[in-house]
Formats: structure tokens, sequence, C-alpha cells
């Protein structure tokens, strides 16, 4: 398996690691990256070539694989090399990180298939939500009536936003586009629907120049995680155009109904959700590595289990990176013909996180008709998702 690579960067680099640990047999044949100061992380037994262009490495080194994992913003020019040279696509989330590119995405999926793009959204393969899985395919939780979520990550890692390219919109599409995007893809997995009608609000609150450390060792903290491309020393003075706070309300097209709340400033992040149903509740927290099944109206607990006893524990994304390069190794490999998510899911996961940006700028809520209209004109199928 011949394997090229555009953008080696941290995320990169955990996912291949993980694949390659999968996949033995994956062979690095070239990478293209402006500031490669990672390309010596990948695991190779030999020099990789560098390239000057996505094109002429395409050519050149004939990959089975190219791996898309650039900033956001250029992933659309990308992914078309790839296809027009005749190679699958690997992109990192998100897939484009705007509606104008959601339309170009979706018309080189019309024209080459989807099947031939593969998408990280990881959480899909979090071992939470194979059993959460399980539980709706069971009818442990009868029809999913209402949500609520959460995604609040720590100072240190918000700051790193506030410090990195991410923070400009015009590079990564926006916080809910770049980091919650994984979340949004989730609910509409297990409410089996799409976002109707959304609401938002939010902004910058936390991360200003008022609310600076006034201390060396609380600042030290704020830079844990280094940033590598256009960063910024100072994330309470950088110029940044995303949120660090924001909280949404998303009415379902089959009538369900959920509340999500985000913020870049909670030192004892989390990430919990609650699914609540006819039959019954599923609860859990990805950061602690648990969830619990109840039903209703009897409260006999079906499920509780800590993940963090597992093979993989909580160790990038609570065990799901680990899962990930498993189930792509054995796709890959022709020993599965499926994945649980596809790249049509993500690009249904983009739009709703743009249509809440879009949401909490005007103040309005947005009907999100017309744009699934647009969408459907497509008729994208995939079958390489369960």
């Amino acid at each position: 398996m011949k394997v090229a690579v555009s953008g080696v960067g941290l995320r990169s680099i955990k996912v291949l690691k993980y694949m390659k640990k999968a996949m033995p047999e994956i062979e690095y044949v070239g990478y293209f990256d402006p500031q490669p100061c990672l390309h010596s992380e990948l695991e190779s037994d030999r020099d990789i070539p560098q390239f000057d262009s996505i094109e002429t490495m395409l050519a050149e080194s004939k990959p089975d694989l190219f791996f898309v994992g650039s900033p956001n913003h250029v992933h659309l020019d990308q992914i078309r090399m790839g296809l027009d040279a005749g190679v699958r696509v690997f992109a990192e989330k998100p897939v484009v990180s705007t509606l104008e590119q959601t339309w170009k995405i979706a018309e080189l999926l019309k024209e080459y298939g989807s099947d031939q793009i593969l998408v990280g959204l990881v959480l899909r393969y979090a071992p939470q939500m194979v059993d959460l899985r399980k539980a709706l395919e069971a009818g442990q939780l009868g029809d999913v009536v209402s949500l609520e979520a959460n995604e609040h990550i720590e100072p240190a890692h918000g700051a790193f936003f506030m410090r990195d390219w991410r923070r400009f919109v015009h590079y990564s599409g926006g916080f809910m586009v770049e980091k919650c995007v994984h979340d949004l893809d989730l609910y509409n997995m297990i409410t089996r629907s799409r976002p109707r009608k959304v609401a938002s609000f939010g902004g910058r609150r936390s991360f200003l120049c008022e609310n600076a450390p006034a201390n060396n060792s609380d600042m030290e903290i704020l830079h844990l995680k280094k940033s590598r491309w256009e960063s910024n020393d100072d994330p309470f003075n950088a110029e940044a155009d995303i949120i660090d706070h924001q909280t949404a309300l998303i009415s379902y097209e089959n009538g369900v109904s959920m509340t999500f709340h985000t913020n870049l400033n909670i030192p004892d992040q989390h990430r919990r959700f609650l699914v609540a149903g006819t039959k019954g509740t599923a609860e859990g927290d990805f950061q602690r590595g648990v969830m619990r099944v109840t039903a209703s109206p009897s409260g006999k607990c079906l499920l509780d289990k800590d993940y963090s006893k597992g093979p993989d524990g909580l160790t990038d994304h609570y065990g799901a990176d680990a899962k990930m390069g498993r189930d792509l190794a054995a796709y890959l490999r022709k020993e599965t013909d499926h994945l649980p998510v596809s790249v049509v899911d993500a690009l249904e996961a983009g739009i709703c996180a743009m249509a809440l940006d879009q949401a909490r700028e005007s103040g309005d809520m947005l009907d999100l008709t017309e744009l699934w209209q647009r969408f459907d004109s497509y008729k994208l199928r995939s079958s390489a998702v369960t």
C-alpha cells in the first residue's frame, strides 16, 4: 500500500501512526509540505521523497492512497488533484470549510463517486459509539426524542486554538467547523436525521487581553500544545475571529431536538452526551470514558461501562484513533466492505456547523430546507458506509 502525504502536521502524524501500526505494509512514497518540520516523525525505514508540488508527487510516486492532512482551506484543491490523478483520497476533517466548497466537492463526488474519499471523522469509531449504535439497533432506547451534548476543552487546548492558524476562519472555517463537526456528525448518526432548523449564540469572552494570567506558571500551561504554522505567542492578544464559547439549538427533520454547548476554557474538561428515547436513556462522557444505558420506566441499568479499562484506554480520541486505524486497514485490504462514516456524512455535518455559525452571526433561526434540497440534487451515494 503506497501512501503519499500532503500536510505532515500533528494530526497527520497521529492518524498515520495508527494506520501504519494496523497496516505495516504501508510504504510512504512521498510528501508535500512547505514547512516540513514533522516529516521525520513518519515511521519509515527509509528517507521519504519530498516534492515541491502535489501534481508532481502524484504523477511520479503513483500512490494507492493520497492522505490530505493540510490546513482546511486547501482541502478542496488537494482532494481534486488526487481524484483527477485517479487516486483514492483520505481527507482529514473537516473535508471542506465553506458552503461554496461544499457544492464544489459535491460536483467532484458526483463525477468520481463518493467511495473515492475516506474521511477522518474519528468519533464514530469510539468504543462508546460502537456500543451506543448496538443499543439503538437493539431498540433499547426506543425512538430518540431529544439530546443534550457538549464539548468543553481545557484552557491549554483552547489557547492552542487562539495561537494557531485555526484562529482564523478563512483557514479553519471556524471553531464549530474545525472542532465540533465530529460531535455534530455523531448526533446526525444517532437521530438518523439531519438538522431542519438551527439557532446559535456565542462569541469570544475568555481569551481577551483583560483575562490574561498574571503569573508565568499559568501562561506556561497555555503553551503546552505547540503551534507550528501562522502561530502567535499570546492567546489573549492574538488577532483571531473564532469563538471561545457557543451554544446551539437544533431541530431535526424527524422532530428530534438537541442542545449543544462548547467552551474553550474549562479546566475540568469533558465531552458529554445524553440521548433520551421513548424506552430508555444513554448518557456518557468521552473524556471520563464512561457510558450508562438505562431502561424506562423501570430504571433498570442495561449497560454501565468504564471504557478507560479497554485495550486502547482513553488514548487519542478515547481509543477511537486506534480503532479507525484498524478499520481503515481492513477496508483498504478489502477484508471488509464498509466503514462507519462516509464523506457524505462528513459534508452533512459540515453543512450543519456552517449553518450554526451563520445563525450565530445573524442572530436568526435558520431553516436548512433549501440547503438540503441543493445537497440532495447531487444524488450522492456511498456503498462504503453502514
